[in-house]
């Protein structure tokens, strides 16, 4: 005897930031989820990230906002200096009038505080069920039944009444409905996290700090209670790169950094060891929706770093795919169709703003 596909799960494919928050929205409309993730375990790598209002306002739609706000460290202002000769070029306060202004605040956050975040409060819920070691290689349809079925990498089939694409820039989802290339920036981003004792003490504010140089910039602020502090600094490869991650050199990024003054160049010879991020991001598309499956976060609209609302992006995309679902009475095809209309011209601005900052912030 089948399920009927209204007891079946959704299906959230990767247990990322998206993927996290797409699993709570889900549940809140009543929904049970299983989660594959192709990690060993569910986890989140990387350093820092910056958290506009928009993403509190979305923790707080998820049921996570009083564990965010806990692990979050809130700037006094955001700065832009001149990476060449220290000039001040732009702050902005993000105190009390900017709360007042946009109803929550703006922070920066270890990326791994946001996932874990999330996870707490998926796993709180009872109704998410987690498989690591689980790679999708391909999805089937079945319309009749309106059924979805993931194939993971063992030929094991996980049948859902839907299909939600979490799965990051390169998605199986998004590469088995759209497949387009990767746009591979040649921006290269080196980024680390330091010990606040073995940080210069004439950069210890409590600041987003942008630091803009020809072809290149470098980006610092505080995490983790001012305990530690997130160290970025991008510049535009000499060679032909390809998208991912690799342990970074100090003498490549030295290289890069020749003119940069000496105050901006402390930031360069602080990490012992350097992640290095050959970057990408695609052309925006206007279909995200494909029968009962959907992308959502990076698998959706990867982006380049310069906009610093990756995370947040991800987050919105969940909160409105749950909104999509409540005021549609969970009737998955107008629910998916009015998410898709809801956010691809928002993301879209996103990546193509980004590539745009990324121009100014470079500017020779």
């Amino acid at each position: 005897m089948s399920t009927a596909p209204s007891q079946l799960p959704v299906i959230v494919a990767g247990g990322g930031i998206g993927g996290l928050a797409a699993a709570l929205a889900l549940v809140r409309q009543g929904f049970q989820v299983t989660v594959l993730e192709q990690a060993p375990e569910i986890g989140e790598i990387g350093a820092g990230i910056q958290l506009g209002p928009n993403a509190f306002h979305a923790f707080d739609a998820l049921g996570v906002g009083d564990k965010a706000r806990g692990r979050a460290v809130y700037t006094d202002y955001m700065v832009m200096h001149d990476a060449l000769d220290e000039s001040q070029v732009g702050k902005i306060e993000t105190g009390e009038a900017f709360r007042k202004r946009f109803g929550n605040p703006y922070a920066v956050i270890h990326r791994v505080d946001v996932h874990l975040s999330l996870l707490e409060g998926a796993q709180e819920t009872g109704k998410v069920e987690f498989h690591t070691n689980t790679r999708i290689v391909s999805i089937e349809q079945d319309e009749a039944n309106n059924t979805v079925t993931a194939i993971d990498q063992n030929g094991k089939r996980w049948t859902g009444q839907a299909l939600i694409g979490a799965d990051g820039g390169k998605s199986v989802v998004r590469r088995q409905y759209v497949n387009d290339p990767p746009r591979v920036t040649g921006h290269v981003v080196y980024r680390a996290v330091v010990e606040k004792k073995d940080f210069p003490l004439d950069l210890q504010w409590n600041a987003a700090s942008l630091w803009a140089g020809p072809k290149c910039h470098l980006v610092h602020y505080p995490l983790r209670g001012g305990e530690q502090y997130n160290v970025v600094v991008t510049f535009h490869s000499r060679q032909q790169e390809e998208w991912g991650v690799t342990d970074g050199s100090k003498e490549e990024v030295e290289s890069y950094f020749q003119g940069i003054s000496p105050k901006a160049r402390q930031l360069i010879e602080l990490p012992k060891t350097w992640k290095r991020w050959a970057t990408a991001d695609r052309e925006p598309i206007g279909t995200w929706v494909f029968g009962r499956a959907t992308i959502l976060g990076d698998a959706a609209h990867p982006t380049t770093q310069y906009m610093a609302q990756g995370a947040c992006m991800a987050m919105e995309d969940a909160v409105t795919l749950g909104e999509a679902l409540r005021v549609n009475h969970n009737d998955w095809t107008k629910a998916l169709a009015l998410y898709e209309r809801s956010r691809v011209a928002r993301t879209a601005r996103i990546v193509l703003s980004g590539r745009e900052m990324g121009r100014l912030y470079h500017a020779a």
